[in-house]
């Protein structure tokens, strides 16, 4: 499933959840689902940040590659 797939699952899965318009057995069973996408995805974000490389001008017009820095909230 593409990143992209997996995330409009996931909001979804959320959506019906908020709604609470399903028996309790469903909504723990979409629950744990969800739990499993989130901890899918949150994985493949942290690949794509490892590989993930920002060019940086220097001063001397230079160009210097660096890793990517995710930022904190």
């Amino acid at each position: 499933m593409k990143f992209e797939e997996g995330l409009k699952k996931l909001e979804g899965i959320v959506k019906t959840l908020d709604e609470g318009k399903i028996p309790l057995d469903e909504a723990l069973s979409l629950f744990t689902e969800g739990l499993s996408l989130t901890k899918d995805l949150s994985k493949r974000l942290d690949e794509i940040e490892k590989k993930v490389e920002i060019l940086m001008k220097k001063e001397d017009g230079s160009l210097e590659k660096e890793p990517f820095l995710r930022e904190e909230p």
